[in-house]
């Protein structure tokens, strides 16, 4: 029965998109590993970094648009979910480290000698253990998310205010783990990480590993996206977003629709979060900053709102625009971002995916009028 509901939930194109996904996840790490340094076919362990990176991104981008496209709540603080299940697994990583660390203390990470930590703050429990970080992963930024929308959606908290308070939000646990009494790394945050689940971070073969597990959990995260939104629910929660005040007059719970959807975007935004931080090597407040989520709101935007597909897509185009330009001209990629964000407002109001669908019904229009 969930098998029947979650193919259901998926069209045509969302399955050829969950299927690139996972060709993505496949064929890149296996040219990696398989084919030899000095073949034109070899893909180097660097492109697997970036690339897993892009798929973290997409995920960022399709729980934004779960929220922002389907229940019409725009929020300005996903990256505080995402950073979450970044520190999360972060706190993982650096017990893994143990004696191997610079200052050598098998149960205190390097930063915790440093400000003269006496003994192990009781958070920090049960991160040695990856079955604990992993629900923590989830748990975290899920219970957030509902004690958040808890009081936001009871209060009928609406439009620009729901998008000022995830932004306040998001802000003020970046200046909360700026400070090293966190007990979390302050500024510097967590980095050197040594090992994840026994492998080195630094391997190939983990670099492999972890573009392919990303590229999964982007191709669930589709599934899942695509069964709620076609499913009863998601039509009721598509009208919540059109007509929240004729759902109310009709009897239905409003807040339980927003809340749920809003804790599910949460949970795959903390999950993006923890896949992130093992590819890049750090994890630090800066993961907060409420121009991260800006940036995942513009993806949305770039994509195409409201499609699932169009997120993924926005994501991919504007970071690989972010990597070029960044490296070749990094003096105008703000100028760039922010051109694009108003020429996306202005002339493609329904992203990258709106304009093929717009190009597509004209050419349709155009051969209808074509006489037999």
């Amino acid at each position: 029965m969930i098998t029947r509901f979650l193919w259901q939930g998926m069209g045509p194109m969302l399955r050829v998109a969950v299927l690139f996904v996972l060709a993505i996840g496949i064929i890149l790490p296996l040219l990696n590993q398989l084919m030899p340094a000095s073949s034109a076919f070899h893909v180097p362990a660097w492109v697997l970094q970036l690339i897993g990176k892009y798929l973290c991104f997409a995920s960022l981008a399709l729980a934004v648009d779960l929220v922002w496209g389907f229940c019409g709540i725009l929020t300005l603080g996903h990256a505080a979910f995402f950073a979450l299940g970044g520190y999360c697994m972060g706190m993982y990583l650096m017990r893994q480290i143990g004696s191997r660390g610079q200052y050598g203390n098998p149960l205190l990470p390097d930063f915790m000698v440093f400000l003269n930590y006496k003994e192990l703050p009781w958070f920090w429990h049960g991160f040695d253990q990856f079955w604990f970080a992993a629900i923590m992963i989830v748990l975290v930024p899920s219970v957030l998310a509902l004690a958040l929308g808890w009081f936001a959606f009871r209060s009928r908290v609406t439009g620009v205010y729901l998008s000022i308070i995830t932004q306040a939000m998001t802000f003020a646990l970046m200046l909360a783990f700026f400070r090293n009494d966190m007990g979390l790394g302050g500024n510097n945050g967590m980095t050197d990480f040594k090992d994840i689940l026994g492998f080195s971070v630094q391997s190939d073969a983990t670099r492999a590993t972890l573009c392919f597990t990303s590229a999964l959990a982007l191709a669930i995260f589709l599934v899942i996206s695509g069964a709620v939104v076609g499913s009863r629910f998601g039509k009721a929660l598509t009208a919540v977003r059109d007509a929240e005040s004729r759902m109310r007059f009709l009897g239905y719970r409003v807040e339980g629709y927003k809340l749920f959807v809003f804790v599910l975007s949460a949970a795959m935004a903390g999950v993006a979060g923890a896949l992130y931080v093992p590819q890049v090597g750090i994890i630090n407040p800066s993961e907060f900053s409420p121009g991260n989520s800006i940036e995942a709101v513009l993806w949305v935007a770039v994509g195409g709102r409201g499609t699932l597909i169009g997120p993924i897509l926005g994501a991919f185009a504007v970071n690989f625009g972010k990597t070029y330009l960044t490296g070749a001209l990094p003096e105008v990629w703000l100028f760039a971002l922010g051109a694009l964000f108003i020429a996306v407002t202005l002339f493609l109001p329904k992203g990258i995916v709106g304009l093929w669908s717009q190009i597509r019904n004209r050419g349709t229009a155009r051969k209808a009028r074509v006489p037999a």
